[in-house]
C-alpha cells in the first residue's frame, strides 16, 4: 500500500496520481554507462595478448576491477531507480500530497481550500518528453516545489478540477470526449 493510500483521511479519495517523469534517472544510468564501458574495457583488456608490455598486471586483479566497476554501475543505477519510485503525488478531493526519500521521507500535504496558485514550468525538452515543474502556492505558505513530474499540465488541471468541485470519475471524461457514460 503507498503512503497516500494509508493516510487518506475519512471521506478523502484519490483523484489524480503521478510520479516522477524517467528523465530524473538520466544522470544515473549515463554515470552507469560509463561505469559498465570501463568493466568491458577492463575484460577486453585482459583477453588482449600482453606481447609488449612489460609490467601487466594479473588477470585476476582486471576481473576484479571489471567486476567493481559492473557492481557500481549496478548501483548507480538502482539508486536512479529507486529515487524516481520512492515518490508519490497525488492530488484528492481534499488535498495535495507528495512524499519524496525512502529513509529519510519529506512529505508536502496542501489542503485544496488553501491553494493560491498552480504555476507550471515546461523547459522545451520537458514539453517534447511530457515533464515539467509544478509549483503550487499555498496561502500565507512557502512555495511547494514539484520537480519534473511527468503530465504536469494534467497534474494542475486535477488540482484545478478539485478546487472547483468537479468530478473527475471516469464516465465524466467519456462525457467530455463525446464517449457514452456508463
Amino acid at each position: 500500500m503507498s503512503y497516500v493510500e494509508k493516510h487518506l483521511i475519512p471521506g478523502e479519495t484519490v483523484q489524480y496520481r503521478t510520479k516522477l517523469h524517467w528523465v530524473v534517472m538520466l544522470g544515473h544510468v549515463a554515470s552507469a554507462a560509463v561505469f559498465e564501458l570501463l568493466a568491458i574495457t577492463f575484460l577486453i583488456a585482459s583477453l588482449s595478448s600482453s606481447g609488449g608490455a612489460k609490467a601487466v598486471p594479473p588477470r585476476s586483479s582486471i576481473y576484479l576491477g571489471a567486476i567493481t566497476c559492473f557492481l557500481v554501475g549496478a548501483i548507480l543505477s538502482c539508486i536512479g531507480l529507486l529515487k524516481r519510485n520512492a515518490t508519490e503525488m497525488a492530488v484528492t478531493n481534499k488535498r495535495v500530497i507528495a512524499k519524496t526519500g525512502l529513509a529519510d521521507r519529506r512529505t508536502t500535504e496542501i489542503l485544496l481550500s488553501r491553494i493560491e496558485s498552480v504555476v507550471v514550468d515546461e523547459p522545451a525538452m520537458g514539453r517534447i518528453l511530457g515533464y515539467g515543474t509544478v509549483t503550487v502556492r499555498g496561502t500565507g505558505g512557502t512555495p511547494e516545489v514539484f520537480e519534473k513530474i511527468q503530465h504536469p499540465l494534467k497534474f494542475r488541471e486535477q488540482v484545478q478540477r478539485q478546487i472547483a468541485g468537479e468530478p473527475t470519475s471516469v464516465a465524466t471524461e467519456r462525457r467530455r470526449s463525446g464517449g457514452a457514460a456508463s
